[in-house]
């Protein structure tokens, strides 16, 4: 039987959402109060003892925390490493590539500013080369211009699940299926589908997969992860290795841990990582899959209450819609909409162009407007938001 989802309880255990509507959980979510409890119990403790001691109390909590993440994703404890960013565990993993001068690395038009920027470096480095698939013009990916890229020359097909700046989903095993085809590898950016859609990465079949802890995770900042699959962890050592992830055996020298452990380092905001146990161990416990459908219903309302509004263009696409809501408003700079939003009681943020160049620059968009309702947020939030969004789109014009 399908559980549902107590919005009644999850908002009383989220009093930030009680004073205003927040629709930015796809920027930094607003936590539980357990996660902010027990993360402020911890600095307690720190302050109290000193942080050898205070983590030492928690060591076995600590050490779950990749089990937890783990059966959030479906793998072993082992194939997660932790880290205080996206940002950081993606780094780990493409300098953890032995990169070859005349390998290819294709990106695809919904790819993110950082991952961008890390690929670019290696290619500025190693001597390998970047290459954009085309688009389908509607913000998706053309497979079959995938597929007439691809050869054996293609180490690694970077793929973002969900994209900063629309609710697309990707299609991410076709995508797989076609890059293992040639022997490439596929990491995937995660950032906006954990804590909102329900993963399974042995289904998936991705190489690897990033997420960060803030967003639809519900999470403190400063929390990431990443997933590597076994099969694909011979042969890779990440460029920045230390104590935690290595043993230094003689003078000359060292030797790595198994499984992910490499990718991760020892020193690490504790607290913060005892409050991702329990901001994940909540999701888990509510079912990925019910969350899932309570944001891409809410999602869906929202959008197509503002697709009825005059001035308003909605720039999502594709058949399969995510909890991203991006909007734009005829004559507003998508700025003054935010902050016009915010004077009434409605949270939502702004994507530029510079986040996802290759996307928004084909769709002609310098930025949009974007609404992430998470399940905590009630179907009167919704309406409140819509209703405010209409009092600055006003009548339609003559």
């Amino acid at each position: 039987m399908s559980r549902v989802i107590d919005l009644a309880a999850e908002r009383a255990l989220t009093p930030g959402c009680r004073d205003h509507v927040f629709l930015d959980s796809a920027g930094s979510s607003l936590p539980p109060r357990p996660v902010v409890d027990t993360m402020v119990a911890h600095l307690r403790r720190e302050a109290a003892v000193g942080g050898y001691r205070a983590a030492n109390e928690r060591i076995e909590e600590l050490r779950a925390v990749p089990a937890s993440i783990g059966r959030l994703l479906g793998c072993d404890a082992d194939l997660v490493a932790l880290s205080d960013s996206a940002t950081r565990s993606w780094n780990q993993f493409v300098t953890a590539i032995r990169w070859r001068p005349g390998d290819r690395v294709l990106i695809c038009g919904n790819e993110y500013a950082s991952n961008a920027i890390a690929l670019l470096q290696r290619a500025r480095y190693d001597g390998c080369t970047v290459e954009v698939v085309p688009g389908d013009g509607a913000g998706g990916i053309d497979l079959a211009r995938l597929e007439a890229m691809l050869d054996e020359r293609v180490r690694l097909v970077s793929l973002v699940h969900v994209p900063t700046s629309s609710g697309r989903v990707a299609p991410v095993r076709e995508v797989v299926g076609l890059a293992h085809r040639v022997g490439a590898l596929v990491l995937l950016d995660a950032c906006q589908s954990a804590g909102q859609l329900a993963l399974d990465v042995e289904a998936l079949g991705v190489d690897a997969l990033t997420a960060t802890g803030r967003k639809w995770l519900r999470g403190p900042r400063g929390t990431g992860f990443l997933y590597v699959r076994r099969e694909v962890l011979a042969g890779l050592e990440p460029a920045a290795a230390d104590l935690y992830g290595a043993t230094w055996t003689a003078p000359d020298r060292y030797d790595l841990a198994a499984g992910a452990a490499p990718f991760e380092l020892w020193e690490t905001d504790v607290a913060g990582r005892l409050g991702l146990k329990v901001a994940v161990d909540h999701l888990v416990a509510l079912g990925p899959e019910q969350v899932e459908a309570a944001v891409r219903a809410g999602a869906d309302v929202l959008r197509t209450a503002l697709a009825g509004l005059p001035r308003v263009r909605v720039h999502d696409t594709g058949t399969d819609l995510a909890g991203i809501v991006s909007f734009t408003v005829d004559g507003l700079d998508p700025v003054q909409v935010r902050d016009e939003l915010g004077r009434a009681g409605v949270t939502v943020t702004v994507s530029h162009a510079s986040s996802t160049l290759l996307d928004m620059t084909e769709r002609g968009l310098a930025a949009v407007v974007r609404a992430s309702p998470h399940y905590f947020v009630s179907p009167e939030d919704l309406e409140v938001a819509t209703a405010a969004v209409a009092a600055l789109s006003g009548p339609a014009a003559p």
